[in-house]
């Protein structure tokens, strides 16, 4: 008895592990028998990553140079990363770019083509151009900007060498976790310049924008975004034209509205069903240092789905503030323990302070 007791053990330790799998694998594909393509659910998010006017006062131009030349990185280290995790990131650069000097601020911009260098460095997709610097040195300063920023393989919107040019490039078609986007980009003006002969900028022109958004609904397109240079300088409320064309934008189709021009931040709106209104991100970086101008807003907009349901928009704003005279962008995960001296941090917290006010 002890022997056949000793058998029977064996033999239940042998195949009992065998028994169990077996059942696991029965159950196992009698569930995948259950899982058809309806029940499977499909969700897919894109993120997007916008800044406001990135400006090159002269002061900014003399910080950055360096031993060969100049160097932007170190403006954008302590942000870089909100745009280089992004899958679209949008900047708009509100000054020239050139491969020689002279190099200028303020009234006509012209920048050394490194900024775009570090741009390409942070990460940014598409440059928005259509601002009311963009023909502060004419042809040649449209001829250099959009060859520069091509060279670096980054997209382009809102101003064009020519009518070809204009074809490829004004809408800026893109796909991302088959959530397709189309961008387009326009000002309200040029100061007063006009737009050189053959090269075409977008102006505000709900006559001209109007058939944009046609063309888009025509290409089935999921989410348009239009980043807008518009409103009053200095005014941190939108104004009666801001909220007019806000309102055509949207019976047009348009889901995000990107504003700059103010240089101050002014509110944002976000409804997760119908898009989000960022009616100035403020200033990105630039040598205005008047209260509410040191500074502005870097927009993290998620667009998410899941299986066939509409799309959805959520919104997160950091403020951004600029420590000169390095002209280093500061965030509040750096800012609010970076040691500065008093002036700075002062300044420092009542940029933050209006940031929580205006919110």
């Amino acid at each position: 008895m002890k022997t056949f007791g000793a058998i029977l053990l064996m033999l239940l330790t042998a195949f009992t592990p065998l028994y169990f799998a077996q059942q696991r694998a029965a159950t196992a594909a009698a569930s995948a028998k259950e899982i058809t393509s309806d029940s499977v659910v499909l969700y897919s998010r894109v993120r997007i990553a916008a800044a406001g006017d990135l400006m090159q006062h002269t002061p900014q131009i003399e910080a950055a140079k360096c031993a060969d030349g100049y160097d932007y990185r170190p403006t954008f280290r302590h942000v870089a990363h909100h745009f280089r995790n992004a899958d679209i990131a949008i900047v708009n650069l509100e000054t020239t770019l050139s491969n020689e000097g002279p190099y200028k601020g303020y009234p006509c911009f012209r920048s050394p083509r490194q900024v775009a260098e570090a741009m390409k460095d942070m990460g940014v997709d598409v440059v928005a151009l259509a601002n009311n610097h963009c023909c502060d040195h004419s042809s040649r300063g449209i001829n250099s900007t959009t060859s520069i920023i091509d060279s670096l393989g980054m997209r382009r919107i809102g101003v064009f060498r020519d009518s070809i040019d204009y074809k490829s490039n004004n809408i800026c078609y893109l796909n991302h976790c088959n959530i397709s986007f189309a961008i387009v980009n326009y000002t309200y003006g040029t100061n007063g310049l006009p737009t050189p002969k053959g090269r075409i900028v977008n102006r505000i022109d709900t006559i001209a924008m109007a058939r944009d958004f046609a063309e888009i609904a025509k290409a089935d397109v999921d989410c348009v975004i239009a980043v807008v240079h518009w409103g009053e300088e200095y005014q941190r409320k939108p104004n009666s034209t801001q909220l007019r064309l806000e309102k055509f934008m949207r019976r047009n189709g348009v889901d995000i509205i990107i504003g700059s021009h103010p240089h101050v931040i002014q509110p944002a709106t976000c409804d997760p069903k119908q898009g989000i209104t960022l009616y100035s991100l403020g200033n990105f970086v630039s040598n205005q240092s008047k209260r509410y101008t040191d500074g502005g807003l870097i927009a993290v907009i998620d667009v998410t789905r899941i299986a066939d349901e509409p799309l959805h928009y959520s919104l997160e704003l950091i403020p951004v503030w600029v420590w000169r005279p390095t002209y280093t962008l500061l965030p509040p995960a750096v800012g609010d323990t970076l040691r500065m001296s008093p002036s700075s941090r002062a300044a420092y917290n009542t940029f933050m302070q209006d940031y929580r006010l205006i919110r």
